[in-house]
């Protein structure tokens, strides 16, 4: 079993968090809004597209609604799991204090607030054109399969990369109507970034999970996870490159991306698979890629359209 005084926990009563009376706190620690890496990494795929694609200025706007999207559905996703997973976290050390695994919310008043948080997801998706509001509707069903892909599959980091990469689709659409190459690139390369950050992720909890039979790709990555992550960031900026050259034929735009690959190095080479603390802050880190590729993007298709 990982060291008690080297876990990170699942939950924090810290800056707001701790203003907040007790029974609100619960309901914002179970819709995870103590920890906005979540949103941001929800958040950031679509504000890539609605970039490229060269909205970023006209339809600020879209920018805004999406943000609001990406917190309230984060937190619905969030809830949803917890549901689900109320067993097995009560097995895990680091997410054992979960509002709805250690009873401080019941699963009719989860299932409540989950309901609550998709109705904003709702408003958000009324300002979405309709091939747009289409595609973010599609997302329900692999959203609602992914906390069952840990049972069943040693990649559920792909899985989640489907799911959290899915803005990406969805804005391109909302700017353009459509979908062409240079989204579906967009897209599989946010699936790869995602599995690998998620890999980094999964360190945290490498031990419980082998002890519960919970899978991940950490796991089967084993003494290979660096190699791994590397493997996987490096798919993501080969498509992500597919993608700008789509837009802009040029070998110029490449080097829009060269902060954002050297940001992705330096989370790899300084990884240290034993270290949850570590493994944390290198898989919080990517915020920052996040906006690294925010401005690639906002570059690229402000000059290309």
């Amino acid at each position: 079993m990982t060291d008690p005084a080297q876990i990170v926990p699942d939950t924090q009563h810290r800056g707001l968090m701790a203003l907040l009376p007790a029974t609100a706190r619960a309901y914002a620690l179970l819709a995870r809004f103590d920890r906005p890496i979540g949103w941001w990494l929800l958040y950031l795929p679509g504000a890539w597209a609605i970039a490229l694609a060269g909205g970023a200025i006209d339809r600020w706007d879209l920018l805004a609604w999406f943000l609001l999207g990406a917190i309230a559905m984060r937190g619905a996703g969030c809830v949803y799991n917890d549901i689900v997973d109320r067993d097995l976290d009560r097995q895990v050390a680091r997410t054992r204090a979960r509002p709805v695994a250690s009873g401080a919310v019941s699963p009719k008043a989860a299932w409540l607030w989950l309901v609550a948080l998709c109705l904003i997801g709702l408003v958000v998706l009324l300002q979405l054109n309709p091939v747009a509001a289409a595609i973010a509707l599609a997302s329900l069903a692999p959203v609602a399969a992914y906390p069952f892909m840990k049972r069943i599959t040693w990649w559920p980091q792909a899985w989640l990369g489907i799911v959290f990469s899915w803005a990406a689709i969805t804005g391109w659409a909302a700017i353009t109507g459509g979908l062409n190459a240079t989204a579906l690139l967009l897209y599989a390369g946010c699936i790869a970034w995602v599995i690998g950050y998620d890999t980094i992720y999964a360190l945290q909890d490498v031990e419980d999970d082998a002890l519960v039979g919970v899978r991940s790709s950490a796991r089967r990555l084993g003494d290979n996870v660096r190699i791994g992550v590397a493997a996987f960031y490096a798919v993501a900026l080969t498509l992500w490159s597919a993608a700008f050259w789509q837009i802009r034929p040029q070998p110029i735009v490449l080097f829009a991306l060269i902060p954002l690959a050297a940001h992705l190095v330096w989370q790899v080479a300084t990884l240290v698979p034993g270290d949850g603390a570590n493994a944390l802050a290198r898989f919080r880190s990517n915020r920052n890629a996040g906006l690294l590729m925010f401005a690639a993007c906002f570059v690229v298709g402000a000059t290309a359209f």
